[in-house]
């Protein structure tokens, strides 16, 4: 994935099947790094981790903001914002 120098809200689709948000700014590192179990303590134990999802932003701001936004919704409306399936999908 060419995100590296951006400033991205992703989507992890993790284990257990639920789903992990996050800000990161390489994103390909920062899978790696949940993967390694160093991530975040919420994906630690749902490990392996795949990212399903991710736009970029020109703005570090920009990318939190979306973050939040999707955090506040259900599940239900999760999974409709990103498409609804596992394979990854860019914005």
């Amino acid at each position: 994935m060419e995100t590296n120098n951006k400033h991205i809200f992703y989507v992890l689709e993790c284990k257990d099947n639920t789903l992990y948000a996050g800000y990161t700014n390489n994103l390909d590192k920062r899978v790696a790094t949940h993967n390694a179990g160093k991530g975040a303590k919420y994906t630690k134990a749902r490990r392996p981790v795949k990212c399903i999802y991710y736009e970029t932003y020109e703005t570090k701001q920009e990318a939190m903001r979306a973050e939040y936004a999707f955090k506040q919704l259900k599940r239900s409306e999760k999974l409709k914002y990103i498409g609804g399936n596992n394979e990854i999908t860019k914005k």
